[in-house]
């Protein structure tokens, strides 16, 4: 269904029609000229007293870390408080644990982060509350962010969200946007239609200095996800009122709006002296043109509510133990994420964020149902009010035939690490689960009761064939430990004792997703699953994305399939309320690279969850030519469409 309006029916109206439909305000020409003006003001931050810098470090469990060769050599996380090895810490300044820890520290929210955890406060707009620390690790921390500022120049302050704007971001740059048609989950990326540059609505007058709110005719100038660029009809090719506005929101309406609901069309006041017959100008401009369609503001509404409702009960993936689930209760809804409160939490403080359709939610029995391992609750009945969410609401998998050839236990591939998200590494299929569910455990990280492998797919987009990262030019991380590079696939093989998984068995298929290079989004950072930030498409193979976060490193990227949920249009987070985190400002950067910006060829990772540090390793040359051939994948520019990925010629 076409999503516009022709509006070329205006022209055969008689000229008393014209003006009734029109809804023209007659009385325009005796409106005062005086203009208005407005003042904000900034929020204030409560100052509270310095703690002392001298606190105590309580260790991680009590443990003693020392370097592999015994050699003592101890750092303190400088946002969290742990203590750990320090060749195992993050960042090449080795002053954090985790990208979590570094990216937190350096966030334009820090100062408050921190001190509505020691107050105990919820998060707000200018705090969120990150991970849970022991309260003599929160002190610590704040002690040591205290004596960090007084060796910083007072000048270093982060950019407030106040200071960020869309429009002005994607005008100062030239930035393009991915259209809303790339995500299908978010609300009208499935309805969106033609909605394109020249599409006029009707919009409230700024320019104007009646007591009493008024409309105006606007054509799009330029799209941005749901943003547009507008200019009032009239203003040719005069930029100077153009602004930016949600297109989804409430006061955008189709042409016609304003006649069928009575409220009056009046002229910007800058051009009103152009013409002496408004409603001939507007009948010769508007006629042939398009317009939103009359039930556009139901379809947003309608595409908009969510099924899954407070009180629900699921199945989610434990992020201290990504081998097993365990039940959560929906504590809110907000455009589709869930904020999930482990059932066991009494303080509700325990939490995991994500969206509706990840694949890391279940309906309740899904666990038991294909063999997972689950983490009993003490809770041994349901609380009042709790009830067990419907199975269908769920994303729903592909159907499998593991009759035949599939997927066995040893079999080694390649897949995204989901405790470092900017790496796929080298991995191994450690048990076969019920409809099409596979464990894997990436080679050299393990913990020795697995409680790190990670149930994927056989159909999910983030495991690939022994090879994938090849020919596509992307980085492998070879296994934890192994000293023989290069690594090569072949003599890996042989020195194992393994084989590959058949490519035959994995999910091939490129969906027409209509992403490219360069284009700006809204995305979860998957490290911290609250926190959704201004990115950018930086590389696309196949259905892979490579997701940079505007302001960050580039050890910050994180690969994300194309039809991840946790990816939006630009404006999503305006339009459902959710807060945007936006890119981090230059001094934040310094602070947390203490360098030139540029690619690490090596660096440490403490995995998020279990704790568990794993390094990147050298950059892998090709493999033997005697032993594989490969057809060329595609480029980063040939994003769609079907691909063969590669052959594999047996030895």
């Amino acid at each position: 269904m076409e999503n516009t309006k022709d509006l070329t029916e205006h022209s055969t109206h008689s000229e008393r029609k014209r003006r009734d439909s029109f809804g023209m305000f007659d009385g325009y020409d005796s409106c005062s000229e005086d203009t208005s003006s407005s003042s904000s003001s900034d929020e204030s931050e409560e100052e509270v007293a310095p703690l002392p810098s001298s606190l105590p470090i309580i260790k991680n469990n009590g443990q003693v870390y020392t370097y592999p060769d015994g050699k003592s050599g101890m750092a303190t996380c400088e946002m969290c408080g742990m203590v750990g090895v320090r060749d195992a810490f993050y960042s090449k300044t080795k002053r954090f644990c985790s990208v979590s820890c570094s990216r937190s520290y350096s966030s334009n929210s820090k100062k408050a982060s921190i001190l509505a955890r020691l107050q105990g406060k919820p998060p707000t707009k200018k705090a969120k509350v990150l991970q849970k620390q022991p309260l003599v690790a929160k002190l610590a921390a704040y002690a040591q962010y205290q004596a960090t500022l007084q060796s910083q120049a007072k000048t270093k302050s982060a950019v407030s969200l106040e200071g960020f704007s869309w429009g002005n971001y994607i005008n100062s740059n030239s930035f393009i946007a991915a259209p809303v048609t790339c995500f299908k989950h978010a609300p009208m990326g499935t309805c969106w239609g033609d909605i394109s540059e020249n599409v006029r609505v009707e919009v409230p007058n700024t320019d104007c200095s009646l007591p009493t709110k008024v409309f105006w005719i606007a054509g799009i100038v330029k799209l941005a996800g749901y943003n547009a660029l507008l200019r009032y009809e009239g203003f040719e090719s005069d930029s100077s009122l153009d602004f930016w506005c949600n297109i989804c929101g409430s006061d955008i309406h189709p042409v016609g709006w304003c006649a069928a609901s009575g409220k009056p069309l009046v002229p910007p006041r800058t051009i009103q002296h152009k013409y002496t017959n408004w409603k001939a100008f507007l009948v010769k401009r508007l006629t042939g043109a398009k317009t939103l369609p009359p039930d556009f503001s139901q379809k947003v509404s309608e595409s908009m509510q969510y099924p899954f409702k407070p009180s629900m009960r699921v199945e989610v993936v434990d992020k201290t133990h990504l081998c097993r689930t365990r039940v959560a209760i929906v504590e809110s809804v907000i455009g589709g994420r869930l904020r999930l409160v482990y059932e066991e939490s009494e303080d509700k403080s325990d939490d995991f964020w994500c969206h509706m359709y990840s694949p890391l939610i279940h309906h309740i029995g899904w666990s038991r149902s294909i063999g997972h391992r689950f983490k009993r609750s003490d809770i041994t009945k349901k609380q009042d009010g709790h009830f067990d969410t419907p199975p269908h609401l769920f994303a729903k998998v592909k159907d499998v035939d593991q009759t035949g050839e599939w997927y066995k236990e040893g079999m080694k591939l390649e897949a995204i690490d989901p405790l470092n998200l900017s790496a796929i590494c080298v991995a191994t299929i450690r048990k076969v689960l019920a409809d099409g569910f596979l464990m894997i455990g990436i080679d050299g990280s393990e913990a020795a009761d697995g409680s790190d492998w990670f149930c994927y797919h056989a159909t999910s987009p983030s495991i690939f064939p022994v090879g994938f990262c090849e020919i596509n030019m992307i980085e492998l991380t070879p296994p934890r430990g192994y000293t023989k590079l290069p690594f090569k696939w072949f003599d890996y093989l042989r020195e194992t004792g393994s084989i590959a998984a058949p490519v035959k068995l994995f999910n091939k298929d490129v969906p027409n997703h209509g992403f490219r290079v360069g284009m700006k989004l809204e995305a979860v950072d998957l490290m911290e699953p609250r926190l959704v930030c201004v990115a950018t498409v930086t590389r696309i193979i196949h259905r892979l994305l490579r997701i940079h976060f505007d302001g960050w490193e580039e050890e910050y990227d994180q690969w994300v399939d194309c039809e991840s949920p946790d990816l939006y249009p630009v404006g999503w987070c305006q339009l459902t309320g959710y807060q945007l985190q936006p890119p981090a400002p230059q001094t934040s950067r310094e602070s947390q690279s203490g360098s030139s910006k540029q690619k690490k060829k090596a660096k440490s990772q403490q995995y998020k969850g279990h704790k568990k540090m794993t390094p990147l390793q050298l950059k892998e040359e090709l493999l033997d030519g005697e032993e594989y051939s490969f057809l060329q994948g595609a480029s980063d520019q040939e994003s769609n469409g079907s691909a063969s990925y590669y052959i594999k010629q047996e030895p």
